[in-house]
């Protein structure tokens, strides 16, 4: 499995844990989301870093399969002239988990995954784990972050750069005022400090 794809036995593995198969087509139709070529960061290669930082962090985790499922699907629709992509997300997992006739945990995993909005700040409980771990790039080495933004950018290649600009300086300042990006202190204390600096860094040069 490359950085990029998708390993079909993990979802599998997954499924079992959360009490049914797969449900049929599901990885594929999944993969071929996380692969659409307007993805330059929102794709496989995201999806596999949520899971790596899960494994770490596992053990914050109150229902494991939950999280693991919306960190799985919380991208699945990624469309960024779209106001809705968590809420699409969020029904295809729900669609999933009711086809599949498991219906129980479906609220949980959609409030997981409208948590990624990043609207608000994440409650120290799953859906907040599930936020601290798709704001792990954050926290990156200033070189692999600056690849990051970068991504970002093609993805909004559409935008003019003066409402680029603007726009991701709101997200970015919005970010800050923040009391605290990670939820769980675990977290916090080894990704707060250099996310903070590479998003002060960030702002910096876009208004320069």
């Amino acid at each position: 499995m490359t950085a990029t794809h998708l390993c079909s036995q993990r979802w599998e593995t997954l499924w079992h844990a959360l009490g049914a198969p797969a449900p049929a087509g599901s990885f594929t139709a999944l993969a071929q989301h996380y692969s659409e070529p307007h993805r330059h960061y929102h794709n496989g290669a995201h999806i596999n870093a949520c899971l790596h930082h899960l494994d770490r962090f596992q053990h914050l985790a109150r229902d494991l399969p939950a999280v693991e499922l919306a960190l799985w699907t919380h991208d699945a629709i990624y469309d960024t002239r779209g106001q809705d992509n968590e809420a699409l997300s969020a029904d295809l997992a729900v669609h999933l988990l009711v086809g599949a006739g498991i219906p129980a945990r479906a609220e949980e995993v959609r409030r997981h995954i409208l948590a990624t909005a990043h609207t608000t700040p994440a409650a120290g409980d799953d859906a907040g784990l599930v936020v601290d771990i798709d704001l792990a790039v954050l926290a990156l080495p200033a070189e692999a972050y600056l690849a990051y933004t970068h991504a970002v950018r093609a993805e909004y290649s559409w935008v003019p750069e003066p409402l680029f600009k603007a726009g991701r300086a709101k997200v970015l300042n919005a970010l800050l005022q923040m009391p605290h990006l990670y939820s769980h202190g675990e977290i916090r204390a080894q990704w707060e400090a250099p996310a903070r600096a590479n998003l002060n860094a960030e702002l910096r040069e876009l208004v320069s």
